[in-house]
């Protein structure tokens, strides 16, 4: 069984237009980085014309669903009926997407399927993490 899942969704766009604009995301978990969860932009739905990949925790996006989550960078809150929020801080400036909170909650139960919570400290590498680090610093 692979320790990787993905999802693709629909967001929403949020801009200062009063229409909502509809871009392709995918969410993205890998039991070998059992804490972090990742949500990609293709390059049609970014103004640099890159993909855009932001990581963060998993119990952000978990948490954030129900009530708002995060201070920094990315931050999640509960919007109407089955929607969440995400934004995205970046110095260029801040972008929202809205996106189902069914296919989210779907996406983190498969998640939980590769690494339940409280047990991804089995699934960490400390001695190779540390040895990267190391070798990095030298």
């Amino acid at each position: 069984m692979s320790n990787v899942i993905e999802q693709a969704l629909q967001a929403r766009l949020v801009a200062s237009a009063p229409q909502l604009e509809t871009v392709p995301a995918t969410l993205r978990y890998d039991g070998e980085d059992p804490f972090a969860v990742r949500m990609a932009f293709p390059p049609t739905a970014t103004l640099e014309g890159t993909e855009v990949s932001w990581a963060f925790s998993r119990e952000l996006l978990t948490v954030g669903m129900d009530e708002p989550a995060g201070l920094g960078d990315v931050r999640v809150r509960p919007f109407g009926y089955d929607r969440t929020v995400l934004e995205f801080h970046a110095p260029e400036g801040v972008a929202m997407v809205h996106v189902r909170t069914s296919e989210v909650r779907h996406f983190l139960d498969r998640s939980l399927g590769v690494v339940p919570v409280g047990r991804e400290h089995l699934h960490l590498d400390l001695d190779h993490d540390l040895a990267e680090l190391l070798r990095d610093a030298c």
